[in-house]
């Protein structure tokens, strides 16, 4: 018998039996209703499509500002922007840590002058943009919002998102700064900001994305996601907000994989778990609230550099795994990723391919496609009860940061991945191209090259920056931020003053480090 992602037995057939004191309205509900399992908008796509954003960013500002472009014109409806790793890690290009990184997975963000580049000619006031940046996420939201200031764009008529979703960082990924306590106040300082300066701007998109590709299995990626926003919702809280003040801003981040069945029901058991986590624990009454709004990337980690063309087809499927679990805006990846950062016939691929998901299939005329399946009902039921489980063994610790102290998380998710890797040696888990249907000899295919000069024009442009600039002024606005960082106040409105002067990305975070001091890993003894 065979098994989903998250090891819970597939059954050859599934009948009503399978659906045993089921009740309809307490599980299903209508679409836009509560708890939501059948997507969070009464029409979903039937009067529009989903944002399609094209996650880009590469080398200098005007390279991915040129990237943006294209992408625009050729009908994305929403930018998605990659940071190169010094600027995630708050570090200038060129910094000594930098050497190597600048430019090479994301644009290289230094000061406000390259943010102005990098949207040099693109209309903020139209355009939805989506930030993949956590522990500096405040920082380049501020810087943003000066840029659409300059144009004479006032900060509530901006829309996007920052991923400012550090404590996954913690657990998955790694590009973390400051230790858990500073980084959960700055987000609640940016949660009280947004509300008053740029009030339809999502705060933060929770990401479960990250966990999936370190190999957390689709409940481990549900249950620790959604533990991770309880800590969120809880450090607002703890700080004065009400829950409906900020909640309806919240959104999420996650993966869609090939397992189509199984990612279905797992994004209908984390719409149900949020409901009710949000309405019965934090009292929440505005429905937005209620809603897990979520954004969905593609499988970066199911895509193979063997065969790659054979990403076309892995990527169409988790498209459409995305779409019929109900994703709010979808980042389809190139088939090249696994050799390279996409090129431009690469990147447009893959925006094509939602294109035929939305106008040639049927899918989008109808919500909820998969209402009343019998597999996917019973795989909703069993993928909800693993999560929940899960959530339940965090709060057991005493919560997502307690659980992160003590290396839960990041433990859980190593021994699924070492699982999914033995598998694949073995050839129990296939993968089409490597372990079965390989070729003899691999076509050639020539990847794009970043410039290894990128570093060095970042590191001229830097300087002669600094030459230039009021050094009294960006004295002073660093200052301030320490004193607030050192305090209780806000830290963005020093931090918008500080990079306003023309501050660098790395000597603010360079000033917050002074105060708050960096994040030691700990080992897991899970």
């Amino acid at each position: 018998m065979a098994n989903t992602e998250s090891g819970i037995p597939i059954e050859p057939v599934y009948g009503p039996e399978d659906l045993t004191d089921w009740d309809p309205a307490t599980k299903l509900g209508e679409p836009g209703s509560y708890p939501f399992t059948r997507g969070v908008y009464p029409t979903m796509y039937t009067g529009r499509p989903w944002t399609m954003r094209q996650y880009a960013g590469f080398g200098t500002a005007t390279e991915s500002n040129a990237r943006y472009r294209q992408l625009i014109a050729g009908g994305g409806t929403g930018l998605s922007v990659a940071f190169d790793l010094p600027t995630q890690m708050g570090h200038d290009s060129d910094a000594p840590l930098a050497h190597g990184e600048v430019g090479k997975v994301g644009v290289a963000i230094d000061s406000v002058e390259d943010m102005r580049v990098l949207f040099d000619g693109i209309p903020l006031d139209r355009v939805s943009t989506s930030m993949t940046i956590n522990a500096p996420a405040a920082l380049l939201l501020l810087l943003y919002q000066l840029v659409a200031e300059e144009h004479g764009i006032a900060g509530d008529r901006l829309t996007g998102t920052i991923q400012n979703d550090v404590l996954k960082e913690y657990i998955a990924r790694g590009t973390y700064i400051f230790p858990p306590g500073p980084s959960l106040r700055l987000t609640a300082d940016t949660f009280r900001y947004c509300r008053a300066e740029i009030p339809k701007w999502n705060t933060i998109s929770i990401s479960g994305y990250h966990m999936a590709e370190a190999g957390a299995s689709p409940a481990q990626e549900v249950a620790f996601t959604l533990s991770d926003a309880i800590a969120y919702v809880r450090t607002a809280i703890d700080a004065g907000m009400a829950v409906d003040e900020f909640a309806p801003r919240l959104s999420f981040f996650f993966v869609a994989r090939t397992t189509l069945l199984e990612e279905v029901a797992k994004f209908r058991a984390a719409r149900r778990i949020w409901a009710r986590v949000m309405r019965e624990e934090f009292g929440a009454r505005d429905p937005k609230s209620l809603m897990l709004r979520f954004h969905t990337q593609t499988a970066g980690v199911q895509l193979t550099a063997q065969q790659p063309e054979l990403n076309l087809v892995r990527v169409a499927v988790q498209g459409l795994a995305a779409v019929l679990g109900g994703t709010q805006s979808l980042h389809t990846n190139s088939f090249d990723e696994a050799i390279a950062l996409p090129t431009e016939k690469a990147a447009r691929l893959a925006l094509r391919t939602q294109q035929v998901l939305a106008y040639e299939t049927d899918v989008p005329h109808t919500v909820d496609p998969f209402a009343g399946s019998y597999v996917v009902e019973r795989m909703t039921d069993e993928l909800e009860a693993a999560a929940v489980r899960l959530m339940e063994r965090v709060e057991d610790l005493g919560g997502a940061v307690a659980a992160i102290e003590e290396g839960f998380q990041k433990g859980e998710i190593e021994h699924n991945a070492y699982r999914i890797a033995r598998e694949q040696e073995s050839g129990e888990r296939v993968v089409v191209g490597v372990n079965r249907f390989a070729l003899a000899e691999e076509e050639p295919y020539e990847p794009l090259r970043v410039d290894p000069a990128i570093e060095t024009r970042q590191r001229e442009a830097l300087a002669a920056l600094r030459a230039r600039r009021d050094a009294a002024a960006v004295a002073a606005g660093l200052a301030a931020l320490r004193e607030a960082a050192a305090g209780t106040d806000n830290v963005l409105y020093p931090m918008k003053e500080a990079l306003r002067a023309r501050a660098t990305v790395g000597e603010v975070c360079g000033a917050l480090r002074e105060v708050w001091g960096t994040y030691e890993p700990v080992a897991s003894t899970w």
